[in-house]
């Protein structure tokens, strides 16, 4: 195998046009402006508006080359193309060879007899997919659900559809050579396919790997197959192949298991397949990194209905996790340092699943080789989303069904996979008896989703589930997509249907996929796109940068309702990050309480594509926002959570496990008044038991609210657990509006650390509502933040600068605020 990276520098030019300016490949018409100082940052202020006229625009990519004597010597020459977006015309040496129509498709084109020796030039037309979109929507329109940020439907036209805006991204139609590009040539065969299938049986894993070629002629070839763990070799086994096909069996012995995140390790095994030649030189190699486990979803009627959960290695768990979307709108800007934080983050907040949303991408290779290593488990929608779709049309089903077929072959070999899913929300109104202005037809829809894209799984990939709709009800009347009595649930009552956060405790869910409310970036994020006289939620570019349309209003309905008004911009954005963390809280912990009814949260949304107000947890700068620290809490392996009923006086504290074993604990409470006085305290006894969820304490508080009022009283508690408080909660019977909250007097004690980081110790004379802490002046991470203090209780922060300061200078440079400090 001979290999020619065609990635690097390019020329790019408007078609029509004759200024050229340099290109990076792999990347995308928008970067490459950006960097050429031909458009303005697109994030910053209004400037998207101005950067339309690229969407619209046809571009070339154009590139000089020499092949070596040793790759133009090989009998067959590939230009292959892992990712072209999206509608490309491809010539070599002026020949045209080929084009494209799919972004989410690899492509190979034979170019042997087309290469010479010395130059040769490789030219690739990208033409406009914002054109040909809204051509064909006038051709033949077909519903989608559209807003006011959004260019149309591209439902049409095979690419990440978020490109055409949505209700927390720009507009910006990108096109350009986005995933690797180069040329490759053999002689006699190179590998073409690869399975590895698992059989679980006591003491041991069975690996089959079937192998498949792609052969010049009919040559004797053999299949070398090695497994190795770490640096130890554990197997080596060699078949011969029959009509370019083979397969070998391994048995591993007292395999080590992969696991969640937190529920134990997650070890990784190299299947490593050599394909030999006729006289057993070798041809071609390829390897893959798997991690032996059994994962199902696990559905059985029990007296709530139908379960939907997830069971690994035998052990069914709660699924605690979020929802990824592209995390740039710019794809080629993503790095592997950028997937690291933000994959590291999201198993760091406790979880173990994210569901990788079908209106982006397939996401890169790292991304998933970081979840196999994380434990992070992908539910993977195939990219269909929020619109129609043209099944009726034979060359569209055609291309999807390669695109499906590539993408379930290149992914299946990753442990983290859980699920295939067809489609985001198709099922929620996008679909009826019949074709109409606002859905399609069930006999549309049906032969992709109930066909095409099971039958593939089911035929590439049979050891996984495949689920046909994200909500999806799999009984009675599939337009009843949130049934609580069986599959996932998409729950927007709070946020669309404006319900309070008490809505959360009414729901009763199996397993809710979609859940969500926003907030605003912090402060420094929102300074990188605002100059000083935007920094007003109603100004025009704050609003700008507000993508859903009832948006800012919601988050401002809410805030009213639950806080005093916070005075200056900065401490705004800070009460909507507490907000959205109170939000997500109220939802997480009554569904863990709810636990086995309820098997999994997965809020809206972990990351974002660009600075914006958004459902996100961690913003467009990696920030941690408020909700990602709390999502570290309410997703911990135990919980304390509080229940408070006010009509009869008193407030219910729970406890809940994801541990694999009992353990003794205590609850430790203390009620206090806003003043700091203690009105009373105890502990009491209890015990976590495995994967379940118990009432612990409860209080009868009818005296004290009698005599003190509800504003007036304030519940702290923690978790127990051996010597450490692994959990604490806060309960009241009037919001915190109402409360005259106090200066908290806090007494704080750092300490420098190895490693640039700081151990913060603080103490607070009276309660301190979501305490946070910051570094003015620096980004940093901190153990934990937007926490609540109560008097006599000592607590600890580890902060991590992100640069080096000395013990004084963080001294200066630290501050610590709480609620009372907003208003």
């Amino acid at each position: 195998m001979r290999i020619m990276d065609l990635g690097g520098q390019w020329q790019l030019r408007r078609k029509g046009g004759q200024r050229t300016i340099p290109a990076m490949v792999p990347g995308c018409v928008h970067t490459d402006l950006l960097a050429a100082g031909d458009i303005p940052d697109p994030f910053v202020r209004d400037n998207e508006q101005a950067v339309q006229w690229v969407g619209q625009a046809d571009w070339v990519y154009s590139r000089d080359f020499e092949a070596s004597e040793d790759l133009l010597g090989r009998q067959r020459i590939l230009l292959c193309c892992d990712g072209l977006d999206t509608l490309a015309d491809i010539k070599l040496n002026s020949r045209r060879i080929g084009r494209t129509d799919n972004m989410f498709r690899a492509w190979e084109f034979d170019v042997t007899k087309l290469l010479r020796p010395g130059a040769n030039r490789l030219e690739i037309t990208f033409a406009s997919a914002q054109r040909f979109v809204e051509r064909r929507q006038r051709q033949s329109p077909i519903p989608y659900w559209g807003h006011d940020h959004k260019s149309g439907c591209a439902a049409w036209l095979r690419k990440q559809q978020c490109n055409f805006g949505w209700d927390w991204g720009p507009m910006l139609v990108t096109c350009g050579i986005w995933r690797p590009i180069r040329l490759i040539g053999f002689d006699t065969a190179r590998l073409a396919d690869v399975h590895i299938r698992q059989k679980h049986s006591r003491g041991g894993v069975t690996l089959t790997v079937n192998v498949a070629a792609d052969r010049i002629g009919r040559p004797e070839l053999a299949a070398e197959v090695t497994i190795s763990s770490g640096q130890k070799e554990l197997a080596r086994r060699t078949a011969r192949m029959r009509a370019g096909k083979g397969q070998v069996k391994v048995r591993i012995d007292n395999p080590r298991l992969w696991w969640p995140n937190g529920m134990g390790e997650q070890p990784l095994y190299d299947v490593m397949m050599d394909l030999l030649g006729p006289d057993r030189e070798p041809l071609d190699q390829v390897s893959r990194r798997i991690g032996l486990r059994k994962l199902e979803l696990d559905r059985r009627d029990d007296r709530w209905g139908q379960s939907f959960r997830f069971k690994v290695n035998g052990r069914p768990f709660f699924a605690k996790g979020a929802n990824w979307i592209p995390a740039d709108t710019f794809q080629n800007r993503v790095t592997a340092e950028d997937y690291r934080h933000l994959l590291q983050s999201a198993a760091d907040a406790n979880m173990s699943f994210l569901r990788v949303w079908g209106g982006g991408i397939y996401e890169q290779d790292e991304f998933y080789d970081l979840c196999d290593e994380l434990g992070l488990c992908v539910w993977q929608d195939f990219m269909f989303a929020c619109s129609t779709y043209p099944t009726f049309d034979k060359p569209f089903m055609e291309n999807v069904a390669e695109e499906a077929e590539q993408n379930v072959r290149r992914l299946r070999h990753h442990p983290s996979i859980a699920l295939w899913c067809g489609n985001n929300e198709l099922e929620q109104g996008l679909v009826g008896p019949d074709w109409t202005e606002t859905a399609m037809s069930w006999d549309d829809y049906k032969p992709l989703f109930d066909k095409l894209l099971p039958e593939t799984c089911g035929r590439l990939d049979p050891d996984r589930p495949y689920w046909p709709s994200s909500a999806h009800s799999p009984r009675g009347e599939r337009h009843d997509h949130s049934n609580p009595r069986w599959g996932d649930a998409h729950l927007w009552s709070v946020w669309h249907g404006r319900q309070p956060f008490e809505w959360y405790r009414t729901a009763y869910h199996r397993f809710c996929s979609e859940f969500g409310f926003q907030s605003f970036p912090e402060p420094r994020t929102t300074r990188s796109f605002t100059e000083p006289r935007d920094r007003n939620v109603t100004s025009p570019i704050m609003e700008h940068h507000q993508r859903s349309a009832i948006g800012n209003d919601a988050i401002l309905q809410y805030m009213a309702s639950w806080f005093r008004m916070p005075e200056g911009f900065d401490n705004l954005l800070r009460v909507s990050q507490i907000l959205q963390l109170l939000g997500i809280q109220y939802a997480v912990e009554h569904w863990r309480r709810n636990m086995p009814r309820c098997m999994g949260a997965i809020y809206w949304q972990l990351n974002d594509c660009w600075p914006a107000a958004s459902w996100s947890s961690i913003d467009s700068h990696g920030r941690w926002k408020a909700l990602h620290y709390g999502a570290r809490r309410f997703f911990a392996p135990v919980l304390l959570s509080a229940v408070e009923d006010v009509s009869r006086g008193r407030i219910d504290l729970h406890v809940t496990s994801d541990l694999n074993e009992p353990k003794p604990a205590r609850v430790p409470w203390t009620l206090v008044r806003p003043s700091g006085e203690v009105l009373a305290a105890d502990a009491e006894s209890c015990e976590l038991r495995p994967g379940k969820s118990a009432r612990a304490v409860r209080l009868d508080l009818r005296d004290p609210l009698e005599q003190y009022g509800p504003d007036e009283l304030m519940l702290f508690a923690g978790l127990e657990v051996g010597r450490e408080i692994a959990s604490t909660t806060y309960a009241a019977f009037a919001k915190p509006k109402r409360m005259e909250l106090q200066d908290p007097g806090f007494k704080v004690r750092p300490k420098k650390l190895s490693g640039g980081r700081f151990r913060v110790s603080i103490q607070a004379r009276r309660p301190a509502l979501w305490t946070w802490l910051e570094i003015t002046g620096c980004d940093g991470r901190f153990s934990d933040n937007f926490f609540h203090l109560w008097p006599g209780v000592e607590h600890e922060v580890i902060a991590h600068p992100d640069r080096t300061l000395s013990a004084e200078q963080f001294r200066k440079k630290l501050r610590i605020r709480s609620l009372v400090d907003t208003y």
